[in-house]
């Protein structure tokens, strides 16, 4: 594949309908970090005359979906967001205001009620093969998940 194909934020701002009411470059939320990751690999499988993988490209925008959705609704907002594609894998990098880790909630509360919510992490956990939460030096994290695409 691709070694390295890089969404940066200028093209993604041109590309996305959406991102006049953004206040980060590049997706306001999950579809359109999903549109972009269809994008990118679309892009890199054109350009290097292979085959598109459905269920690849499928496992990608879920973690695209679920981390972008994760900076919204427990990282005081997203930051950032890149995608490219490096070697066999997809790498999906979210930024939020954050400096909480991500953690996964028990299946059943206390009282054995299933809460809604709460299965994203895990779900990025186990898609990718990389996952990495670093601390930025502005404050909040970024999140770095690599997707296999074989």
């Amino acid at each position: 594949m691709c070694e390295k194909h890089r969404t940066d934020s200028d093209s993604l701002i041109e590309q996305s309908s959406t991102a006049g009411p953004c206040a980060h470059p590049g997706p306001c939320g999950p579809a359109d970090a999903r549109r972009v990751v269809e994008r990118v690999i679309s892009e890199c499988c054109r350009t290097t005359r292979t085959r598109c993988d459905a269920h690849v490209l499928s496992d990608a925008q879920l973690v695209a979906s679920e981390l972008t959705t994760n900076a919204i609704l427990h990282g005081g907002g997203m930051t950032d967001f890149h995608v490219d594609v490096v070697g066999r894998g997809v790498r999906v990098c979210v930024s939020d205001r954050s400096d909480r880790l991500p953690v996964a909630r028990p299946p059943v509360d206390r009282q054995g009620r299933r809460p809604s919510g709460g299965r994203g992490w895990p779900i990025v956990c186990r898609l990718a093969r990389d996952v990495q939460v670093s601390d930025l030096p502005s404050g909040g994290k970024c999140i770095t998940a690599v997707v296999p695409l074989t």
